[in-house]
């Protein structure tokens, strides 16, 4: 799966980049603001989301974009996961910074075979 990382905090996109990369999938960025990862959007399956970005609070309106206009799996990384409310929903995970290789891996694989079941469905219906 591609998978794009939108986050600000070099260290931070590096360390799910590496976890990404180390789980077999290949990354689209790191990204770290709405318009890059709206650019690069068609080019991924997946999405590691932080809430605020190099260009404010963007985070749940992007999550919300890549959700219902791309169909891609959003998963949200974030220190303040009260700050999400309720424009969360289709969201496929969110893991609280911070975080752990674990908890990444582990919300990569739900997204994943989440995506799979999708296109599965998609190719009986073609």
């Amino acid at each position: 799966m591609n998978v794009m990382i939108v986050e600000d905090e070099y260290l931070i996109a590096m360390d799910l980049q590496s976890i990404a990369e180390g789980e077999g999938h290949r990354s689209v960025g790191p990204l770290s603001t709405m318009e890059q990862a709206l650019a690069y959007a068609p080019k991924a399956d997946i999405a590691l989301v932080d809430l605020r970005l190099a260009d404010g609070p963007t985070g749940p309106a992007l999550g919300r974009k890549l959700i219902d206009r791309f169909g891609l799996e959003v998963i949200y990384i974030t220190g303040m996961p009260e700050k999400l409310g309720p424009g969360i929903e289709g969201a496929c995970d969110v893991v609280t910074k911070p975080f752990t290789p674990e908890q990444v891996s582990k919300a990569l694989a739900r997204a994943s075979r989440r995506r799979e079941r999708r296109r599965d469905r998609i190719r009986i219906f073609q």
